[in-house]
């Protein structure tokens, strides 16, 4: 590895940069992304239960919020639950797009690197070839290994940023369609929260007049 750093140049710096960030990223998305993290199983029928046995108050609303993504978007509705369906589903949205761009954080730091890293090769290999031909201009062609030499330490940092940019790409690609499949389900949770509590009050306040 280090033969090769010193080979590639001193571009091979911020490709390795660039491939370290890009695992941590990976990793971190992999541990954030969780389904059972954003969008745990059940939470809907549980908040329903709850509030059939009027027991869903300001504490368990906290504890809702604080337990997932979902979890937030939920507890947005749930605090405007009293009000017209209008507003419940307002404030779901308003909380949901921060809930969003929670999900894709890192994702466009990510996509930068897939972009930039081939780049950084493609520079790296240009500034060889020009190593190469200053060569040439000095001693000629007379030594093919010389000049072979020279050109595959040029394509190193090419083979090295097309390495970074490759799983990167695939992985910020995997990530996008992650985060939009998650928040279709999410959307389907929070439409049935308020379809089922908005349906209740709807029925109670039938019952009143």
């Amino acid at each position: 590895m280090l033969e090769l750093m010193k080979a590639g140049g001193w571009l091979m710096v911020p490709i390795l940069l660039c491939s370290v960030a890009a695992m941590a990223i990976v990793i971190e998305r992999f541990w954030a992304l969780r389904r059972r993290r954003i969008m745990p199983d059940g939470l809907v029928t549980q908040i329903w239960q709850w509030q059939q046995r009027q027991q869903l108050d300001a504490e368990r609303i906290e504890a809702i919020r604080q337990g997932s993504a979902l979890g937030r978007m939920l507890a947005a509705g749930l605090v405007n639950r009293f009000h017209a369906r209008e507003v419940m589903k307002e404030a779901i949205q308003d909380t949901g797009r921060h809930v969003v761009s929670a999900m894709e954080r890192y994702l466009s730091t990510l996509g930068t690197i897939a972009a930039v890293t081939p780049l950084l090769g493609l520079l790296g290999t240009v500034i060889g070839m020009i190593d190469v031909f200053g060569v040439i201009m000095d001693v000629g062609v007379g030594d093919p290994g010389v000049l072979a030499g020279g050109i595959s330490q040029a394509l190193i940092t090419t083979a090295a940023g097309l390495s970074v940019a490759i799983p990167a790409l695939m992985f910020h690609r995997y990530f996008i369609s992650r985060v939009d499949k998650l928040v279709v389900g999410m959307e389907e949770q929070a439409l049935w929260l308020i379809e089922v509590m908005q349906g209740e009050r709807e029925a109670a306040d039938g019952e009143t007049q």
